[in-house]
């Protein structure tokens, strides 16, 4: 008899613990505690709804001397041939190999893409082809801004 009080008893304290426990955490889940001390309001609301920008080869394909439709048009040919190369990789590719392709003819767009599928960078596809560390970089510089240039004047 007297374990059977005994066990009543650590039963029925258990319970009002549990209970008491649950009551706690219940009080703590339904009061939310502040996060951040912002306004909830945004004090410099966006003036253009974020939404990509559709990508075209307008603005390098003149440059270029060439179509946007048949830049895409290449440019979906070396995607297939090479998965992992970006936009901006062709698009380099094209704009360095119509600098450089007049010094040494080794340099043209298919050479690049093709450094670039054997997972070089730019700058060691054009070393490999011949061109002076200093001269690569400089290159890519002069490339990356006119790429900017021509991007700037498609959108004006």
């Amino acid at each position: 008899m007297k374990v059977t009080r005994i066990l009543a008893s650590t039963l029925a304290a258990t319970l009002l613990t549990a209970a008491a426990l649950a009551a706690q955490h219940a009080s703590r889940v339904q009061t939310p505690k502040p996060t951040s001390h912002r306004p909830a309001t945004m004090s410099h609301p966006t003036t253009a709804p974020n939404t990509p920008r559709p990508m075209s080869f307008k603005g390098i394909a003149n440059k270029l001397g060439t179509t946007p439709d048949m830049l895409e048009s290449a440019y979906q040919t070396a995607l297939a041939a090479n998965p992992k190369l970006t936009r901006g990789q062709f698009v380099a590719a094209n704009v360095l190999a119509k600098n450089l392709g007049d010094k040494n003819p080794a340099i043209t767009t298919q050479a690049i893409l093709d450094g670039l599928k054997s997972g070089k960078s730019i700058g060691q596809t054009l070393q490999a082809l011949g061109v002076k560390a200093k001269d690569a970089g400089d290159a890519q510089r002069t490339a990356n801004r006119e790429i900017q240039q021509s991007q700037k004047d498609s959108t004006d």
